[in-house]
């Protein structure tokens, strides 16, 4: 087993984790809530090297729970949760941390500082702890050392995004960046056609560049070629 205070990555080496301050225990699934891993944006390539590396090695190293009541709450380890169901494991490894479920969320954002974590998966987190949790808006920048305008302008972001279009991102099929340089300001202008667009795009899996070059061609488009981008977003791509 890894020494403790290290982690087996998605990738299946070793990173810095955060330390236990628990009791580690055995749960079985029906036993554990996941509620939170709409907070993050799924990585296909990165989940599938990690099934990989439990194949092989099992669990090295435990998810972490916030105890509620007769559930238990998920706070960071929803890929391993999801590559075990996968792998038809009978349980998975959990450390408690015994603390409120806000100041867990807040815990782990604060400890795992990955450079990849977009303004969007930052504000599904700030939406959480200001909706579901009461946490007053300078409170929450107080505690992530931040303004007020900081958290203000994520809580923006994802109130503007329409819903459909947030999920996309949370699937992994729509780039974060691109959906927040180009879709943001559309779904200012024009929900429906944001949405309309995003639909006919999404299952592509397109690169920010591509959609980037679509989102253009649809807004300075004719009534025809939105419609061509709508309905075969790869031919605009290959003539434009």
């Amino acid at each position: 087993r890894l020494p403790l205070g290290s982690e087996q990555d998605e990738s299946g080496s070793v990173r810095e984790s955060a330390p236990a301050n628990g009791p580690t225990v055995e749960l079985e699934f029906h036993q554990i809530d996941v509620r939170y891993e709409r907070l993050r944006v799924r990585q296909p390539a990165r989940e599938r090297r990690l099934l990989a590396s439990l194949a092989e090695a099992g669990q090295q190293i435990p998810i972490v729970v916030v105890a509620t009541g007769a559930a238990y709450v998920v706070v960071d380890g929803h890929k391993r949760v999801r590559c075990l169901q996968r792998l038809q494991r009978d349980t998975v490894a959990a450390v408690i941390w015994e603390m409120p479920e806000p100041e867990a969320l807040i815990f782990r954002q604060l400890l795992h500082t990955d450079p990849t974590t977009s303004a969007l998966e930052h504000g599904w987190l700030l939406r959480t702890l200001h909706e579901d949790h009461g946490l007053a808006l300078d409170a929450l920048a107080r505690r992530f050392d931040r303004s007020v305008s900081w958290v203000s302008r994520r809580l923006s972001l994802v109130r503007t995004l329409p819903d459909p279009i947030q999920q996309h991102v949370h699937a992994g099929q729509l780039v974060a960046h691109a959906a927040m340089k180009y879709f943001v300001p559309l779904a200012r202008a024009n929900a429906a056609d944001c949405v309309r667009l995003v639909e006919a795009i999404a299952p592509h899996r397109l690169t920010t560049r591509q959609i980037g070059r679509l989102y253009e061609a649809y807004v300075a488009g004719a009534t025809a070629t939105r419609e061509l981008v709508l309905t075969d977003p790869l031919l605009v791509l290959r003539v434009a």
